[in-house]
C-alpha cells in the first residue's frame, strides 16, 4: 500500500545552516532507490512551507518536510485536526521531534521509516492559538533559543549551550505565575517554565524525561531559585533528564496551563517565536499523524 502513496517533499534550503539544501539531492535519490512516488517542493519561508503542506495534504498527497523542527511544528499544527499524515526527514540544527519518535538522523535509515510507512498518532500543543509539537519555553529557554537562532558561526547542537551561557551571564531571577488546569496560581521565583509536549529540545536536551507525544497532557516544568554557579554545574544533567532529580525543578501534568510573568518574556515552541506572555496553552490529543516507527521506539 506504502508504494501507492504520492509524496511532497517540502524542503527548507536554508535549515540548520543550509543542511536542507546540501542534503536534497541524496534525499531525492534515496526515495528514488525506495520505490518512492514524490515530487520535491523547496518553501521560500515558513508560511510558504505551511501553505505547500496544507495544499498537499488536499491534493491526496503526504507532506513529507526534510527540515528542523520549527518548520516540522509548524507543518504539523496546520496539519492537525484535518486527518493528514505527515512525513519527517531530519533537516536541521536540532531534529528533537524526530529524536524522540525514533527517526534516525541519517538520511537512509529515515527514509526507510518512510517507506516502511507505519504511523502513530501525537498530541499538538496550542499557545495563544498558535500550534507546536514539542516544548513551549519561557523565561531564561526562551531567551536562550532566541539567542540560539540569532547565532551563526556555531553550528549543531553546541549553538544551544553556547546561547545558554550567554544568557546566564546577565540573567537575573523572574517570577512567573502558573495555572493549572483551572486551580489555585502557583508562583514560581527562578528560570523558567517549560510546557512540553515531547521530551527533548535545544539539539538533545531533555528538559522534560518523562513527558509523552501521546497522553493528553502537558509535563510543566519549572525551574526555582538557584546560584549561577549551581546552575552552570546543572546544565549537562539536561541531556540526561536528570535535572529533575534537583530539588529546585518540579514538574507537574496538565491539560490546560496559564502562564505570566512579572516581566515581559516571548514564547519559543519548535524553535520559533510563537507568542508572548501572559500565554494559556491547551492541548490537542492525538491529533496529528505522523509517520514514525511504533511507540515503542520513543526514547
Amino acid at each position: 500500500m506504502n508504494e501507492e502513496r504520492r509524496h511532497a517533499l517540502i524542503v527548507n534550503p536554508s535549515s540548520g545552516g543550509g543542511r536542507g539544501g546540501r542534503s536534497l539531492p541524496d534525499a531525492e535519490r534515496l526515495l528514488r532507490e525506495g520505490g518512492l512516488s514524490f515530487h520535491t517542493v523547496a518553501s521560500t519561508d515558513l508560511d510558504d512551507g505551511i501553505e505547500r503542506a496544507v495544499a498537499a495534504h488536499e491534493a491526496g498527497e503526504v507532506p513529507v518536510v526534510m527540515s528542523g523542527d520549527g518548520l516540522v511544528g509548524q507543518v504539523g499544527g496546520a496539519l492537525a485536526g484535518r486527518g493528514a499524515t505527515m512525513g519527517i526527514l531530519p533537516g536541521g540544527r536540532g531534529n528533537d521531534l524526530a529524536r524522540v519518535l525514533g527517526i534516525p538522523a541519517d538520511l537512509a535509515g529515515a527514509v526507510d521509516v518512510l517507506a516502511a510507512g507505519r504511523t502513530r498518532e501525537i498530541d499538538v500543543g496550542e499557545v495563544n492559538g498558535r500550534r507546536f509539537l514539542g516544548i513551549a519555553s519561557m523565561g531564561f529557554d526562551s531567551v536562550a533559543n532566541r539567542r540560539a537562532n540569532e547565532t551563526r558561526l556555531i553550528r549543531g547542537g553546541l549553538v544551544y549551550a553556547y546561547a545558554a551561557l550567554r544568557t546566564l551571564a546577565t540573567w537575573r531571577p523572574a517570577t512567573f505565575t502558573v495555572v493549572l488546569d483551572g486551580g489555585e496560581p502557583l508562583t514560581v521565583t527562578g528560570y523558567a517554565v517549560a510546557v512540553a509536549n515531547n521530551r527533548a529540545f535545544g539539539g538533545g536536551m531533555f528538559i522534560a524525561p518523562d513527558a509523552a507525544l501521546d497522553d493528553g497532557r502537558f509535563d510543566v516544568v519549572t525551574s526555582g531559585p538557584v546560584g549561577k554557579l549551581r546552575f552552570l554545574a546543572n546544565l549537562p544533567k539536561v541531556f540526561k533528564g536528570t535535572h529533575v532529580d534537583e530539588d529546585e525543578v518540579t514538574v507537574r501534568r496538565a491539560t490546560t496551563v496559564e502562564v505570566s510573568a512579572d516581566r515581559p518574556f516571548e514564547v519559543y515552541a519548535d524553535g520559533e517565536h510563537l507568542s508572548d506572555l501572559p500565554a494559556r496553552l491547551r492541548v490537542l490529543g492525538r491529533a496529528l499523524r505522523v509517520i514514525a516507527p511504533s511507540e515503542g521506539a520513543e526514547t
